[in-house]
């Protein structure tokens, strides 16, 4: 195993582990109301509090990470997110919760981000797109396996051990990436936030990328939080069950990740529509059907369709500003986690007055326009880009 192997496993694992604890809410959220004796828009703030806080520090983590260099930025965010989420495990109340979410949040902004920024600049334009692919399929399979073993913990034991052990995985190979990480060199010379995010929020069309990233996040994290109870309204399964059965989301983003390099050699920025409306067309499932043999199919496609549309939009991203991979990186990240804040928030007030299965059915309107978006976006840069090639070649 070389060195770029190792560090794709090594941030791999890392972003496996602090994604689960992240995607454990959605089964854990009705325990975590009963215990806490809320209901569940209310224990739903605690996971509006982590994504918030990822949203905003990954403002600030970007910029430090292109100074003082990817990777110790990395370690440090490893640290502080494995002691907040054994934290978490001690919450005894709604605001000390939120707290410890939050602060959870907050390092978790220089995990995910800094990562596909330091895996961004490690590989060619060629291999870009399968090594963050191959990051992410971990990313999610943390989360699809969070759900699984969340709700094994909780239905065993409780939601705190849930958070205590992924808290300590992430401390144990906190310790390990110190070792094996090589330090990057820093990118720029001087920590200016303004001049920093004056270049990215002034290109217009990086700005319709991350934009629709927000819609993606919007419409996925806002709507994923009460998958699970979509499917205890539906069924009535206890919470080993019902994280079972949400762990098919995250297979469809493991396998999704995989394929999207391959559909996108085949059929160009098309296979980005394509993933648009076979996610809308699982929302739409997961809405109107109560046969659970579907809703683990719609689960599946809803999961594959995501992971197509976000490493596509965030590996454009990149290539946008390719001298400010880390900058680039927390605007995309601060779209997709605010977008799923506040999509959690207002879904929130949906399900109280509606139930969660009208979450899933407005979503479904949503994630088409995010595919359609993504194609007319991603298809102009992509033409663009062969221009200027040819132009060059010509010289």
């Amino acid at each position: 195993m070389n060195k770029k192997e190792k560090m794709i496993l090594v941030l791999g694992l890392m972003a496996f582990l602090a994604n689960g604890d992240n995607y454990a809410a959605a089964p854990l959220i009705i325990n975590i109301a009963q215990d806490l004796n809320l209901t569940i828009s209310t224990a739903a703030i605690s996971v509006t509090a982590y994504m918030l806080a990822f949203g905003a520090f990954t403002l600030l983590f970007g910029p430090l990470s292109d100074r003082f260099g990817k990777v110790k930025i990395i370690n440090i965010a490893a640290l502080g997110t494995a002691i907040f989420s054994m934290l978490g495990a001690f919450a005894f109340n709604l605001p000390s919760l939120i707290f410890f979410r939050a602060m959870n949040g907050a390092f978790g902004a220089g995990i995910f981000p800094v990562t596909m920024a330091l895996v961004g600049q490690s590989y060619d334009d060629k291999n870009r797109h399968k090594a963050l692919g191959k990051v992410m399929g971990l990313m999610f399979l943390g989360g699809a396996t969070a759900t699984a073993i969340g709700g094994a913990l909780s239905f065993y034991g409780s939601w705190r051990m849930v958070y205590f052990i992924y808290g300590l995985g992430e401390l144990i190979l906190a310790v390990i990436m110190l070792k094996v990480l090589e330090r990057d060199k820093p990118v720029v010379n001087h920590l200016n936030f303004v001049n920093a995010y004056k270049e990215p929020l002034s290109n217009f069309k990086f700005m319709r990328i991350v934009t629709t990233v927000f819609l993606l996040g919007f419409s996925v994290f806002g709507s994923f939080t009460y998958s699970g109870t979509l499917i205890k309204e539906i069924s009535g399964y206890n919470i080993l069950m019902i994280g079972l059965i949400l762990s098919l989301f995250g297979v469809g983003t493991v396998i999704g990740g995989r394929i999207a390099p391959k559909l996108k050699m085949i059929m160009g920025v098309k296979f980005l529509a394509l993933a648009g409306v076979i996610g809308s067309l699982s929302l739409f499932a997961l809405s109107a059907t109560e046969n659970i043999w579907l809703i683990g199919i719609a689960l599946f496609g809803f999961g594959a369709a995501f992971i197509s549309l976000q490493s596509t939009l965030i590996s454009t991203a990149q290539e946008k500003l390719p001298k400010m991979r880390g900058t680039a990186m927390s605007l995309a990240s601060f779209n997709m986690f605010v977008g799923g804040a506040i999509g959690t928030t207002l879904n929130g007030t949906v399900m109280k007055n509606y139930g969660a299965s009208q979450i899933f059915f407005n979503t479904t309107f949503i994630l088409l326009a995010v595919g359609i978006l993504a194609t007319l976006f991603v298809s102009g840069y992509e033409k663009r880009k062969k221009e200027a090639l040819s132009l060059q070649n010509e010289n």
